[in-house]
């Protein structure tokens, strides 16, 4: 990938702003001694003129910056770019330090990343501040390189989502309320503000087809079978399109069927050239069959072969061509998650090396989240293929809530600040505490982003009595999940379309368009709901209604805690397989910081030499998709050389293909280094 911004491969200098007495040529000449290159800068406006990204620090002196006009100098500060914070190093007089003088206290606020030195100084604590600067500074350049190659990777993903070309619908099967994104609308040749509900659905499809559209659906919802069909379509102008639906049946905690939800998709071209081969091929069999009432004394059997042999090989070829679908799905999951895998993995070891240092973590942090994201949206992806179950019970929403405010607050920066609103007694809800919580978060860094000149997010509580049934809001209790901001409102049409799967009013780059639209599908299979109000210029309200739960939320118990250098195994010999040189390293590193010895090998064939050489292992941690012998493969060939060994298959795809069969323990990549500890106490 092109790093757009590279870490500079020379030394990179420090400027000096001393220009009173010869503090300037005393800070230069200790610098050049301690190897950091160094340039003086006679006035500010030409320290000024000198920043810019290849700047390490800048060392100025207090009386220096007294009566000047430091306006230029605070705005070069502002406009950093956001991984950027460069680093300056203040000379003050003597008992002149930040706690006794208010003037050089000020500084901190105009400059930001200041170190004062109080004059005289020992050479060694200058020149130790000097090189901690630098440090700091290659930080950020390494900082700057994460959160690029994250910005590519979700900018590739927006533009494939958007290429799919995908509309969503979801089917309430007992009240027949059909809820339909506006490019599912379109494939129905309705406006994105049309009315299109089951009935409309019913009546849009060919009435020679709607039987066989009915036959099916029934059938998915008796059996649970997936619903895959296509069909024919007559717009209200009177023309013939074709659509193609796929579903899944979604049940309740008890395991009725509450409704279908699944993808649609315009496949007229395909219809209509399937149409045009079955008019062809009928006009080619009227001929043969002409042609062999002509020749059936002499010829009826070899047309009937070259017959057969056309069928089988159109056969053929839409076998092959779904089969290529399918592998290109699993390729693009798998090298996605591989992807996010060592930028996960990287960032979590290199949280250790930056403790202390505030603003590395900082942007650390951002970066672990923006990767977290994009496993996120491949994990949002995966759904509409095939919904995973909810793992509901009772769950404490206020001690949920307050559990979560410094994340709440850590998430949206020191711009907004948020106010947790929450009664003193509220009773219980039946929901999934982890969606949730990942419902809230997402609301949260909507608000913020709706508030690019900061404000205030308020997170409020309350209990709320149903009358009557309402919007498809059951009567009965519920608890209502707000979150507020001052920011830009939405006008009545963008409002409309913000559940909406993929509709997002960021730019490219800068959202998914699938966070309400989760949550949305979150609140219905609760048997809740989501509500949004908002205006222009009078921000936004977003509720999540949540029903009462009858139960009592269980008592918590502390899990045991990992031994987070072994996982409670003790160091072993571990063999690591895996064709990606990024993907072995960052796993390997992984391992050793649990303790471990790792051999790393790049390929089946490599691993099973290593065990033929005599070398023995207590674990195999292998990856599923490699060329030349796959995961499977090899996990195969090394039970047949040692039964016994314990081995952990690392794949990046959400399943392994059809007909593999494996028992080994599997673990999804990108996972974390806890997460391997876990799984690895539990193999060893």
């Amino acid at each position: 990938m092109r790093r757009r911004g590279p870490i500079p491969d020379r030394d990179l200098p420090g400027l000096i702003h001393a220009p009173l007495g010869r503090d300037a040529q005393i800070a230069a000449a200790l610098l050049q001694e301690a190897g950091v290159a160094a340039k003086i800068s006679p006035t500010l406006e030409a320290l000024v003129m000198s920043l810019d990204d290849n700047v390490a620090f800048a060392v100025m002196t207090e009386e220096a910056l007294r009566s000047v006009d430091l306006r230029p100098l605070s705005a070069w500060v502002e406009a950093q770019p956001s991984w950027s914070d460069l680093p300056f190093i203040i000379l003050t007089a003597r008992g002149g330090g930040p706690d006794r003088n208010p003037a050089a206290a000020r500084l901190s606020k105009v400059l930001g990343n200041v170190s004062f030195i109080e004059r005289p100084f020992h050479a060694t604590t200058f020149i130790s501040a000097a090189r901690s600067a630098v440090r700091g500074r290659y930080r950020q350049y390494e900082a700057r390189i994460r959160m690029e190659e994250l910005d590519d990777g979700e900018r590739r993903l927006q533009t494939a989502l958007k290429a799919g070309r995908l509309g969503t619908w979801e089917l309430d099967l007992k009240t027949k309320v059909l809820t339909t994104s506006a490019t599912c609308r379109e494939i129905f040749g309705r406006g994105p503000h049309d009315g299109f509900t089951y009935e409309d659905l019913l009546r849009a499809i060919h009435p020679q087809d709607v039987e066989r559209v009915k036959d099916i659906a029934r059938r998915a919802i008796e059996t649970g079978a997936d619903y895959a069909i296509a069909c024919r379509t007559v717009w209200p102008d009177g023309s013939i399109h074709g659509a193609e639906f796929r579903a899944q049946l979604q049940r309740d905690r008890i395991g009725q069927s509450v409704r279908l939800a699944g993808v649609s998709a315009d496949v007229t071209e395909r219809l209509q050239a399937e149409e045009q081969q079955r008019h062809l091929n009928e006009v080619l069999e009227e001929r043969v069959t002409e042609r062999t009432r002509e020749l059936e004394e002499a010829h009826g059997r070899v047309l009937a072969e070259v017959s057969q042999r056309q069928r089988a090989e159109e056969q053929l070829r839409q076998a092959q061509k779904m089969e290529a679908i399918g592998q290109l799905t699993g390729g693009v999951a798998h090298d996605f998650n591989n992807l996010l895998m060592a930028v996960l993995g990287n960032l979590e070891l290199l949280q250790r090396h930056v403790a202390g240092d505030d603003k590395a973590m900082r942007l650390i942090n951002g970066a672990l989240q923006g990767a977290q994201r994009g496993a996120s949206l491949t994990q949002r992806l995966l759904a509409f293929a095939r919904r995973q179950d909810l793992q509901v019970g009772p769950v404490d929403l206020g001690g949920l809530v307050t559990g979560m405010a410094d994340l709440l607050k850590r998430s949206v920066g020191s711009r907004v600040a948020v106010d947790v609103t929450i009664p003193e007694r509220l009773p219980s809800v039946l929901a999934d505490a982890n969606q949730v919580e990942l419902a809230l978060l997402n609301l949260a860094v909507n608000a913020r982003d709706a508030m690019p000149n900061g404000g205030t997010i308020r997170v409020e509580l309350k209990e709320a009595e149903q009358a009557e049934e309402v919007d498809g809001l059951a009567r009965g209790r519920y608890v209502v999940l707000s979150v507020i901001d001052q920011g830009l409102g939405m006008d009545a049409e963008t409002l409309q379309k913000a559940i909406e799967p993929f509709f997002s009013t960021k730019e490219v780059g800068k959202g998914t368009g699938l966070g309400l639209s989760m949550i949305h599908g979150l609140a219905l299979q609760l048997n809740g709901r989501l509500k949004l109000t908002s205006a222009p210029g009078q921000g936004t309200t977003a509720e999540l209604w949540i029903p009462v739960s009858t139960a009592a939320v269980p008592e918590l118990q502390q899990p045991a805690a990992i031994d987070s250098r072994m996982g409670d195994v003790g160091p072993r010999r571990i063999l690591l397989v895996d064709d990606d040189a990024l993907i072995a390293m960052s796993a390997a590193d992984m391992l050793s910081d649990l303790g471990h010895e790792v051999v790393e090998a790049y390929s089946g064939k490599e691993a099973l030499a290593l065990m033929d050489r005599g070398t023995t292992f207590d674990l195999l941690i292998t990856d599923y998709s490699m060329p030349g012998m796959t995961g499977a493969e090899l996990v195969k060939a090394a039970r047949d050389r040692v039964p016994g060994l314990p081995i952990l298959m690392a794949s990046g795809y959400a399943d392994l293909p059809s007909g593999v069969e494996i028992d080994v323990a599997r673990l999804g990549k990108p996972y974390t280094q806890e997460q391997l500890a876990s799984m690895l106490k539990k193999l060893l």
